[in-house]
């Protein structure tokens, strides 16, 4: 089969090699265009683009698909058999999805149809699931609502955070493409509709990364700093100056000899060097394991308390 591949991060080029070392005819590479980052602000070739370019695959980076006359009659006239999708960031027009003899299908990071969306891991973590997965499907106009292929469930560990299960993830979704390919190519490839029972995952916004100590519990609070490690980190603000979450536990009250009764929520309860930093939460404790202050680098809390002082009695808000 001759296969385009379009996808951006990270995670998709993991698909992308599976399907390479496997030994599938990857004949073009569709990506976003290069960003500037950093403090020089360097253009930067998506993980993708890089891995194409190392395998001598032809890439494209077109600015938008849609309303792209010129970028559909070139994807025409590679006549490919398929189109697989993988973290690409864009919604595919339906003159896009028609041109592949056997269709357009996707690698999508949840259990389908929970989590539709863009930020579906993040979500999941975030949500304090349990499991979650991969799951392939054929692509339509709608935002992962085609009909399912393959899924594979995973487990999330108590304190894993949504880098580390990106990057397991990421492997297994590479995975799963190659054996629904493999399917689609014999024929045998099943196709299940999803259903009207669905959640969504849309993309997070610098909001939710506030910590809302009057409202959720110690759990949530924890479930939020994991989810946004290492995306954006959860963030908190002490004295007016704003302070990131990166690793934090939670400690039953009766776990530490201390008096909370009368403390307020948000409160730092204890803080030392050596035993760290505790705030107090709903229905618990905050053991802050990581931090950041502002202008300043991630550090573990007894490195950041040496260097920083946060009082008995300061309230995080």
């Amino acid at each position: 089969m001759n296969i385009i591949f379009m996808g951006t991060p990270d995670f998709a080029k993991e698909s992308l090699q599976a399907i390479y070392e496997a030994g599938h005819n990857v004949i073009a590479v569709v990506t976003n265009p290069d960003k500037p980052k950093g403090r020089g602000m360097k253009m930067v070739q998506s993980p993708v683009k890089e891995y194409a370019i190392n395998k001598n695959i032809e890439v494209f980076q077109p600015i938008k698909v849609r309303n792209n006359p010129e970028f559909i009659e070139k994807i025409k006239s590679l006549n490919p058999d398929i189109i697989c999708v993988v973290a690409y960031g864009k919604i595919l027009p339906k003159e896009l999805l028609e041109i592949p003899k056997l269709g357009c299908i996707n690698v999508h990071g949840s259990l389908l149809p929970k989590y539709r969306g863009a930020a579906p891991i993040q979500w999941a973590v975030i949500n304090g699931e349990k499991t979650t997965g991969i799951t392939t499907m054929y692509m339509d106009e709608g935002m992962d609502t085609g009909d399912m292929i393959l899924k594979q469930e995973v487990q999330i560990g108590e304190d894993e955070t949504t880098g580390e299960l990106w990057d397991r993830l990421s492997k297994i979704g590479g995975e799963l493409l190659v054996q629904t390919l493999e399917q689609i190519k014999l024929g045998t490839a099943p196709r299940t509709p999803q259903g009207d029972n669905f959640t969504m995952a849309p993309m997070l916004n610098k909001e939710i990364a506030k910590i809302d100590w009057i409202n959720k519990t110690a759990n949530e609070i924890k479930n939020l700093v994991r989810g946004l490690n290492p995306i954006m980190g959860a963030y908190s603000f002490e004295n007016g100056k704003k302070i990131k979450f990166w690793k934090v536990q939670v400690v039953k009250a009766n776990e530490l000899e201390l008096d909370i009764q009368n403390k307020k929520l948000g409160e730092v309860i204890f803080s030392n060097d050596k035993k760290g930093l505790f705030i107090k939460a709903k229905d618990g404790i905050i053991s802050v394991l990581e931090i950041q202050g502002e202008n300043a680098k991630r550090m573990n809390i007894g490195d950041f308390l040496r260097g920083n002082k946060i009082e008995v009695g300061e309230i995080f808000e």
